[in-house]
């Protein structure tokens, strides 16, 4: 197991770095220019030209890259061209929240899928399956957009209960209580985009294991229902359902981009759509890295926990 994480680590270097020649690319033929931020109507061409320079904009492209490729392996991702402050500055500043209201959505679906999924698969084709399967349906086809202006309009704007957006009050910044009330509507959001999908694959993952002939087998010896479930099946229904929590560990980063815009939530979502629109290329390059580097390490840990889960599987040296 250790090779292959050390393989697998290896494997990772050159992704990234054919990532961030993509991404650079695809950043700086965007259209726009970034010094347009710092340009006024009264500025000469000549001025221009050193507001560009300043920017490191006045470089070939290629120039461009290896000066950054150079900063990034140092542990520098430069300086944002808004504000000046130092990217990883940035970046750390808006991660927490958004660890935060993801961590706290991810947790509340999956504690809420997972026995939904297992509920519906025992009761298959009962008006109970049919109910959290037209549920599912409903979250999955309802955008989180609408679902969120929707949650504002009703519980912040006309019941007043709940504030419309931000991370705190003014003043309460240390206020948990206050934070907590700030957390429910976003959460309940994107809560309901990931359990949608969990409630699917949990009932789908049951319903295969309970097809199987040792499930015949063991209620044949007349094996309390209780331990079947504890002991067979929901442990070998756990590979597909890590494989659908590997592919939700990555929206982290950019998954709640929607909902931080609909609740201006200080994260990295709003952050990314604000770098998009003022053309922050060092913002957005430390963005796509660091959503690199969370898919990377969401699918070796669940490689990882595959291995954990099933004795069967080997990882070959």
């Amino acid at each position: 197991m250790g090779m292959y994480i050390l393989k697998r680590l290896a494997i990772s270097i050159p992704v990234l770095f054919l990532i961030s020649v993509g991404a650079f690319v695809l950043v700086h033929l965007t259209p726009g220019d970034p010094a347009d931020m710092y340009i006024t109507p009264d500025m000469t061409q000549a001025q221009v030209e050193i507001t560009r320079a300043a920017l490191g904009l006045d470089k070939p492209l290629v120039v461009q890259y290896v000066d950054w490729i150079g900063n990034f392996l140092s542990g520098n991702m430069g300086f944002s061209f808004g504000n000046r402050q130092p990217v990883l500055e940035i970046i750390g500043q808006r991660l927490s929240p958004t660890l935060i209201l993801m961590s706290i959505s991810l947790i509340v679906a999956y504690v809420s899928a997972i026995p939904l999924g297992i509920i519906a698969a025992l009761r298959k084709n009962s008006w109970v399956d049919r109910a959290i399967i037209g549920w599912t349906f409903f979250n999955v086809s309802f955008p989180p957009f609408f679902l969120g202006l929707a949650l504002i309009y009703l519980f912040a704007v006309q019941i007043d209960i709940f504030p419309t957006g931000g991370m705190t009050v003014l003043g309460a910044e240390n206020d948990m209580g206050d934070r907590m009330m700030h957390l429910v509507l976003p959460v309940i959001v994107m809560a309901s985009q990931f359990s949608a999908n969990m409630i699917r694959y949990v009932r789908a993952s049951v319903l295969d294991v309970l097809s199987q002939n040792y499930i015949r087998t063991a209620l044949a010896k007349g094996l309390d229902q209780k331990q079947i479930l504890s002991a067979h099946v929901f442990r070998n229904s756990l590979i597909p359902i890590v494989t659908v929590i590997g592919t939700d560990l990555p929206k982290v980063i950019g998954g709640a981009v929607i909902t931080e815009q609909i609740f201006q939530w200080p994260g990295i979502g709003s952050l990314t759509v604000a770098a998009i629109n003022s053309r922050d290329y060092p913002i957005l390059m430390a963005i796509v890295i660091l959503s690199a580097v969370a898919v990377l390490a969401a699918n070796l840990l669940v490689d990882i926990m595959y291995a954990v889960i099933d004795p069967r599987i080997k990882y070959s040296k």
